[in-house]
C-alpha cells in the first residue's frame, strides 16, 4: 500500500469548473456529461443508469486466485440545492419552493438563474420587505420562511403576464450563484461545496490511483448519484457483489473555538448520523488507515444528517458503510472548507482503494455458522465485562 501524491491543481482546478455548472437536483445532465468527460480522459469505465447515475469501475489487479474479493462503492452526489418556481405574483415577481432541504435565510440575497423551457434569464432573491427606506424596522421583524421571499427577475416586468411572455412558468428550476473564493492561505468559500468539493477530492484521488498504476485488491466502483440533496441518491446503483460502501460528502463543523472548531483541516469520519451508526469495522478501517498514515482525522456524530450511504440502506442493499467528510463550516450556506481538508480526504480514499475489504469472508453473501462471524470485542475485552447476575428467588416470585 502506497501513500500516493494528489494533484492539488487538479483538485482545485476541477471544483472550480464543477461549481460554475448549475446542478440543483433534477437539473443535472450538463454535470453528467462534464463528470463522464472527467473519467473518459483518465481511461476509467463507466455506465449510465436512465436517470444518469454514473457507475464506474477500477478493476481489481491482484492475482487471479483472488478474484472472489467482494467489491466497494465509493459514493459522491452531483446535485446541489436550489429552487423552483411555483407561482407568478401579480406584480410579475417569483414564489420559490425549496429543492433539497435548507432554511430560506441563506437563500436571501441569492444571485439566481431562472431556467426556462425557451432559455435563461438573470435575478435575486429578495425578501418581500426589501427596502429600510420604505418599510423602515419593520425589515428587521420580517419572519425567515421560503414564503417571505421573491425572485425579482432582471427584465421589463411588472405583471404575471410579462413574466408568462418570457416564457418563465411554474416548475422553472431556480439555480443559485457559487460565488467560490479560492485563497491565497488555502480556505475555499462558496455555495454548494456540499458536495462539489467532495467530488472534486474523489476524482483527485481516482487520478492519483491511475497515474500511480497502484494495485488494487477488489473491484471498486467510484459512484456519482443525483438525487441526495432530496433523499433518494444511492438508493439504485448499488452491484449486488458490493459490500461496503462508502459514502463522500460535506462534513459539519461547530465554528469559533469550542466543539469541532478547526476542523476544516482534516477529515471527519462520523460514527453514526441520522440513519444510525455507521459499521463498526469498516469505520474502525478507515480510523486505522489515518493513524497509520498520518492523515489528520476526527471521530464525530451527526445528529441531523443522512447521506447516500444510509440511502443505500434504506433501499435493502446488504452493505456495510461508513462516511468520510471534508470539514465544512457553515453548511448548506456560503460554505467554507480548507484545500488541506481536500487533500486529506483525497489521500484516504486512494489508501481504501489498495486496503482490500475489512472483512475478507464478506465475498459470501451469507454464512452457514457465527463460527465465521465477526466479532467487535475480543475475548479479552469480553471477559472484563461484569453482566448483572439474576436473582433466582425474584424470578420465582414474578413467575
Amino acid at each position: 500500500m502506497e501513500k500516493i501524491p494528489i494533484d492539488v491543481d487538479y483538485l482545485k482546478t476541477t471544483l472550480l469548473e464543477l461549481l460554475a455548472i448549475p446542478s440543483p437536483t433534477g437539473l443535472t445532465d450538463a454535470i453528467v456529461h462534464y463528470t463522464g468527460g472527467r473519467l473518459d480522459r483518465m481511461g476509467i469505465r463507466y455506465e449510465l443508469t436512465r436517470r444518469g447515475t454514473i457507475r464506474a469501475i477500477l478493476p481489481r489487479t491482484l492475482p487471479e486466485r483472488r478474484k472472489s474479493s467482494p467489491a466497494c462503492a465509493i459514493v459522491a452526489h452531483l446535485d446541489t440545492l436550489g429552487a423552483m418556481v411555483c407561482d407568478i405574483k401579480p406584480d410579475g415577481r417569483l414564489s420559490l419552493m425549496p429543492v433539497g432541504t435548507w432554511s430560506s435565510r441563506w437563500a436571501e440575497g441569492g444571485r439566481v438563474t431562472i431556467f426556462t423551457d425557451q432559455g435563461r434569464h438573470r435575478g435575486s432573491v429578495l425578501p418581500l420587505l426589501a427596502s429600510g427606506h420604505v418599510y423602515n424596522e419593520a425589515v428587521d421583524s420580517q419572519p425567515i420562511s421560503w414564503d417571505q421571499l421573491e425572485v425579482r427577475v432582471d427584465e421589463r416586468i411588472s405583471s404575471a403576464g410579462d413574466a408568462a411572455s418570457l416564457g418563465i412558468q411554474a416548475g422553472d428550476f431556480v439555480a443559485f450563484d457559487a460565488s467560490p473564493e479560492l485563497l491565497e492561505n488555502g480556505f475555499i468559500v462558496s455555495r454548494h461545496l456540499d458536495n462539489k468539493a467532495g467530488v472534486a477530492a474523489l476524482l483527485a484521488a481516482l487520478k492519483a490511483i491511475v497515474d500511480a498504476k497502484v494495485a488494487i485488491p477488489m473491484n471498486c466502483h467510484p459512484i456519482f448519484t443525483l438525487t441526495e440533496e432530496v433523499g433518494s441518491g444511492a438508493r439504485a446503483g448499488i452491484e449486488q457483489d458490493v459490500s461496503e460502501v462508502i459514502g463522500v460528502d460535506i462534513g459539519p463543523i461547530i465554528g469559533g473555538l469550542g466543539g469541532n472548531g478547526g476542523q476544516e483541516a482534516g477529515v471527519i469520519i462520523p460514527l453514526m448520523d441520522s440513519a444510525g451508526p455507521h459499521d463498526y469495522h469498516l469505520t474502525r478501517r478507515l480510523l486505522s488507515l489515518c493513524g497509520e498514515h498520518g492523515i489528520p482525522h476526527k471521530r464525530d456524530v451527526f445528529r441531523f444528517y443522512h447521506s447516500d450511504a444510509g440511502a443505500a440502506v434504506s433501499a435493502g442493499h446488504d452493505v456495510r458503510t461508513a462516511l468520510l467528510c471534508f470539514g465544512t463550516d457553515a453548511s448548506h450556506g456560503y460554505e467554507r472548507t480548507h484545500v488541506s481538508s481536500l487533500l486529506h480526504l483525497a489521500q484516504l480514499l486512494t489508501l481504501y482503494i489498495q486496503s482490500g475489504p475489512a472483512i475478507p469472508e464478506d465475498r459470501q453473501p451469507v454464512l452457514d455458522s457465527v463460527k465465521e462471524f465477526t466479532q467487535q470485542l475480543d475475548a479479552d475485552q469480553l471477559t472484563r465485562v461484569e453482566m448483572p447476575q439474576p436473582d433466582p428467588g425474584k424470578l420465582s416470585r414474578e413467575s
